[in-house]
């Protein structure tokens, strides 16, 4: 269909934008400094040397940046329009929703040429961001459980207390850096995928998370 009859939608409402761009900021912070932590290139051989305190508080600060900005994105789910609304990120509980993303499937596994035309997110995508939040959950907790040990039986630690009991110490520290590889993994994804479905589809995908507009050839109440 000709670009001459898509419609320009408002689709990503300001709190969707700001809360996607906090969180790529908050990851990419979080990530290096994460690296730095696992393996720290100074010890504090003097009272002076503090360069692995400061990495830390930078760390934590975005650590709380970005629990505020997840929680936001969840309030907002269900306060929000219909396109970041948390039905969007279950599709596989109707019969539309998993048809659409069988179609989606067959275009991602190259069995069909057109790609299925979506308003907001595509239903696969939807299930990964699904599994992605559920390791942005991950992160949180064990990322705070391993925090609130400096601090045992203050408020932080007795909240956490089910961590504890679910996991050693050295247990939430390998699934707090493996989680790490998997957000990474599919931030590499992610920016693919944009990339394709704005070249394929035409409708502003990339400009749409700064805009919050997006083309289509269909109509749709904002």
């Amino acid at each position: 269909m000709s670009e001459s009859c898509k419609f320009k939608c408002y689709i990503w409402e300001l709190p969707v934008r700001w809360c996607h761009w906090f969180n790529v900021v908050s990851i990419v912070t979080l990530a290096v400094t994460g690296f730095l932590i696992g393996r720290p290139y100074s010890y504090g051989g003097s009272a002076s040397d503090f360069s692995m305190g400061w990495i830390r508080f930078v760390h934590f600060t975005a650590a709380y940046v970005f629990t505020v900005s997840v929680a936001s994105r969840v309030i907002w789910s269900l306060i929000g329009n219909r396109f970041a609304g948390w039905r969007e990120f279950l599709p596989f509980l109707t019969g539309k929703g998993r048809q659409k993303m069988i179609k989606m499937l067959r275009y991602y596994l190259l069995m069909d040429k057109e790609v299925p035309e979506t308003i907001g997110h595509n239903p696969m995508a939807t299930t990964a961001y699904l599994i992605l939040f559920c390791l942005y959950l991950l992160m949180i907790l064990t990322g705070f459980a391993l925090y609130a040990q400096h601090a045992p039986q203050g408020l932080m630690h007795k909240s956490l207390g089910f961590m504890y009991a679910a996991f050693s110490s050295q247990g939430m520290r390998l699934a707090h850096h493996f989680s790490m590889y998997l957000i990474l993994g599919f931030v590499v994804n992610h920016i693919y995928s944009a990339w394709l479905m704005d070249i394929k589809e035409h409708g502003s995908e990339i400009s749409s998370m700064f805009s919050g507009y997006k083309f289509t050839v269909h109509k749709e109440k904002e």
